[in-house]
């Protein structure tokens, strides 16, 4: 059963200069192991991000860091929750997120999917 759907755009553009401009802005919203990828990456990162907040209905208290995204064994996107995050997603009954991201013509765009029993 879908619990929570979310999606978020992020103008590669607009990213791009906060980041230039704000130095602990990568550090600030990414975890150590999500730093260090290019621009557009981090970008759909945060993409993701603020779609599973949408899919989960608020934030709940959780930090950017908790809300680290890694890749599986087949090199796919995977969210793997920590603290707060992990403590809403349990709390809402949700026993797996799905994420995809894509940037491509100056845009990164993520869409979140929180599924659980009913």
């Amino acid at each position: 059963m879908i619990k929570g759907i979310g999606v978020d755009v992020v103008d590669l553009a607009r990213f791009t200069r906060q980041v230039e401009r704000t130095p602990g802005l990568i550090s600030r919203l990414f975890a150590q192991s999500e730093r260090g990828l290019p621009v557009r990456s981090l970008a759909a990162r945060f993409a993701a991000k603020e779609a599973l907040i949408k899919a989960l209905g608020d934030s709940a208290g959780a930090t950017w860091h908790e809300l680290e995204i890694v890749n599986d064994q087949h090199g796919n996107p995977e969210f793997q929750l920590s603290g707060a995050a992990l403590r809403a997603v349990h709390d809402r009954g949700i026993s797996r997120v799905h994420v995809t991201m894509t940037h491509d013509g100056g845009v990164a765009c993520a869409f979140v999917v929180a599924e659980g029993e009913s």
